[in-house]
Order: C-alpha cells, then structure tokens, then sequence
C-alpha cells in the first residue's frame, strides 16, 4: 500500500476534487434526509391516516434528528481527524479513530435506543404530541418501530463520512442510496397493500437503515488508505476527545435543530388553540402538519448546504495538514459560491411554487385552510434561504479547517441563541406569524457575524501562504 494513498487530495485540481467528493456527499445527506420525507409524503396520502400522520410524523422527527446529531459528532470529527492524520503521514491515528468510532457509535446508538422505549410517552408530549388523541396515537406507533432502527440509522450515518475520508465517497453515497431505494419500494407495499399504517411507513425506514448499515461494515472490512486491526476497536481516549471535539459543530448543528423544533412546536400548540381557526378541534393539527413539511423541505436543502461542505473536509483536513493554505482558500470561495446558488434556486422554488409543493402532502383532502396556512409558511419562514445556506456551509468548512470551537460558537448562536430564543420570543408579539418570523430573523443576524468571522480566516489564510513562501 502507498504510504500516503490519499496524496492525490493535495495534488489534484481543487475544482474536480470538490466534485468528486462533495456531489456523492450530497448525494448520501439528501438520500438520508428523504427518508423522513418519503414516510411523509406516502402518509399524507393514505386516506386512513392524512393530515393527523404528517403531525405524528412531525412530532417523532426531532428524535432521529437527535439520532443523527449524536452519529455525525461521531463521523464528521473522524472523518476531520483521519484526513488531518493521513495529510500528516500519521497512519497509526487514523486506524485508531476510526476504530473508537465504530465503538463509540454502537454504545451510544444501543443507550439512546434504551431511553426512547422507556421514556416514550414524556419525549412524544415534549414535542407537542398531545395536540390531539389520534395524533398522539401515531406518533406513539411510528416512534416505537423507529427507535427500535436506531442502532442501524445510527451506525450507517456515522459510517458515511468515515468512507469519504478513506476516498470513497461514492460507495458512501451508493450504501446510503441503496438503503433509500429500499424504504421507497416498501412504503406503498406495507402502508397501502398492507394497510399497516403508521407501522408500515416505519418498518421500511428501518429495513433500509440496515442495509445501509451492512454495506457500511462490509467496506470496513475492505478499506483502501486505512487498515484496521484488532486493537483499533477501542476506545483510544486522547484521539476520542480530538474528533469528538471537532465533530462537535456538526452535533450542535443538529441538536440545536431538535431544540428549535421543539420551541417551534409548542409554540404551534400554544398559539394555534389561541387563533380563530386553529383553536377549533377540527383544525387543530393544521400548524403541526404543515410546519412539519415546511422543516422537512428547510431540512432537505440544508442536506445538500451541509453535503457541499462536509464533502470537503477530507480534501480541506488533508491540505491543512500538508499546509497548503493556497488550496484551502480557493476551495472554501468554490464552496461559499455553490452555497449562495443552492440558496436561490430553494428560495425560488418556495416563493413560486409553494402550492405544488404542498399539493405533494394530501392538500386536496384538507380544508382551504391547510393549503392557506402551508403557502404562507413557505414563503416567511424560508425566504432567506441564501443566507441559510451560506451560514451552514461556513460552519462545516471552518470544522474541516480544524477551527472546531468557531464552528462551535457559530452554529450555537445561530441555532440556540437566534433559533431556540426568537422561535420564543417573537409569537409573543406577533402570535402564529410570529414562529414563522423567527426563522429568516435568525439567518440574517447569523450571516453578519459569518462574513465577518469568514474575512478573519481568510486574512489568517493569507498570511500563512506568505509564511510558507518565506
């Protein structure tokens, strides 16, 4: 094996690894992010289930997001550390990360699997699941199946970028792609053939999530720029501590989403009994719905915001470790311009067209009223999605550049600070339109301090391509 397998990461052209490695990332996050959605968009059509799902369905969602959050702190900083690692020639580290990533991911997943069944009943009212008795009824269904996938989703995420730092990122996307087809071809069979409802839409969640999970061990045992070993699956503290740190902004980026899903939840069910409409019963799951399906569609292009970064982060760890600061730079102005392209097309899409997209979730068997309330929250609730995507795209790149406790301190303004704390505050002024209003708040005050701690780096760049010249 060549001593430094992955040298081409500091030798070939900035634009084509950013393809190479950034569009299966993307690939494999949008993949991940649709499966939620799919289960969503099937629901919403079952006659049986409708509108009353897509609230269950939104009240469990926060739950593998927190998942998720837990399993890319997990992968992220290893994928970060091994990349660092390997740019340095430092190979004995990259075997042992990963190794401690594969066990930490496991126990974690097998804990967090143990609380959702024994608290399910608190967590499920925590995020407004008793808006209504066939609501809660569900979501206690769904919720049940899913946390039982957990382990699976859990494992196969964390996994993904692990792959990608070993220079494989599309079997990373075609194992998360694999997984997707899965759960699409079974989500008709077991909810409209079966008639399995709510259950139905979870079992092929999670039978996806396994074969996402198998292939992911499968490839463990074939890897290419990394060997493991017997003593690699432990839990190797110092190493831990270094990736778990540097993950820690791709965690808070997803936790602190959970956090504001919550705040927004009960906001929906306090301010919702007050309105005129939404107060009467016959209507009173129409907020939790839709804001369920307007997140989904926030969460889906975030998926490819995050997937443009973090698909960088090998190619970004390993020139910082080889101290190439010239290729870092250029890739992180390639990567802020896709970030603002994303944002206009999304913001294009929802201003357009919000009644198509909601018309996709059962509007035509819902009262006006749905379709009413859906369109306004496409258009207030995502109308700065450039700014959206830039932000969360300058919080994954400066985690790749090894800066993690800026990542951090970014992405917990922006998503605790800005996100929880105005989701709170503004519906005391401005009622239901105030939830929707907390959202492009929070992404224009996040995107001052963004510029301003991105023209920071890039001075620091700059100076330290001058160092290496001298």
């Amino acid at each position: 094996m060549d001593e430094k397998s992955n040298q081409f990461l500091e030798t070939e052209r900035v634009g084509k690894l950013m393809r190479k490695f950034a569009l299966p990332c993307v690939t494999s996050l949008l993949v991940a992010a649709l499966y939620n959605i799919v289960d969503q968009l099937f629901i919403a059509n079952a006659s049986y289930l409708g509108a009353y799902g897509n609230a269950a369905n939104t009240v469990v969602y926060p739950m593998t997001v927190i998942a998720l959050a837990i399993a890319v702190m997990i992968g992220d900083g290893c994928c970060t550390l091994v990349s660092l690692s390997l740019g340095a020639n430092k190979k004995d580290d990259a075997h042992k990360s990963i190794g401690s990533a594969v066990v930490a991911c496991i126990g974690a997943s097998i804990v967090l699997t143990a609380i959702y069944l024994i608290f399910a009943d608190p967590i499920l009212t925590m995020f407004g699941g008793r808006v209504n008795d066939q609501t809660y009824q569900y979501a206690k269904e769904y919720f049940f199946y899913i946390s039982l996938g957990i382990p699976f989703y859990m494992f196969g995420q964390a996994m993904n970028p692990i792959i990608r730092s070993d220079g494989s990122p599309h079997f990373a996307m075609i194992s998360t792609l694999c997984g997707a087809v899965l759960n699409m071809i079974l989500d008709p069979i077991f909810i409209f053939a079966c008639k399995w409802g709510m259950m139905g839409a979870a079992v092929a969640t999670v039978a996806g999530q396994i074969v996402t999970a198998a292939l992911a061990v499968w490839y463990l045992c074939h890897m290419k720029a990394v060997k493991l070993h017997r003593n690699s699956f432990r839990l190797h503290g110092k190493l831990m501590q270094r990736y778990l740190t540097l993950g820690i902004s791709s965690f808070l980026s997803q936790f602190s989403l959970v956090l504001a899903m919550a705040a927004i939840q009960n906001m929906v069910l306090k301010y919702g009994a007050m309105d005129a409409i939404f107060g009467q019963a016959a209507y009173s799951h129409i907020p939790m719905a839709v804001l369920g399906i307007v997140m989904k569609f926030f969460q889906i292009v975030i998926s490819v915001s995050v997937g443009l970064a973090a698909g960088c982060i090998p190619i970004v760890g390993y020139n910082m470790g080889a101290d190439r600061a010239d290729r870092v730079k250029s890739l992180l102005r390639m990567v802020l311009a896709a970030e603002a392209i994303l944002g206009f097309v999304a913001l294009l899409i929802v201003e357009l067209l919000p009644g198509q997209l909601i018309a996709l979730f059962g509007a035509s068997s819902e009262s006006q009223y749905y379709t009413d309330f859906a369109i306004r929250s496409f258009r207030i609730y995502l109308c700065l999605m450039p700014m959206a995507c830039v932000n969360k795209g300058t919080f994954i790149y400066l985690q790749g550049m090894g800066k993690a406790w800026t990542a951090t301190a970014l992405s917990m303004v922006r998503e605790v600070l800005f996100g929880v704390g105005l989701a709170i505050l503004l519906p005391r002024f401005f009622q239901l339109n105030g939830v929707l209003y907390s959202m492009p708040v929070s992404d224009v005050l996040t995107f001052v301090i963004s510029v301003i701690v991105l023209f920071y780096c890039y001075k620091q760049l700059g100076l330290q391509k001058k160092t290496e010249k001298n």
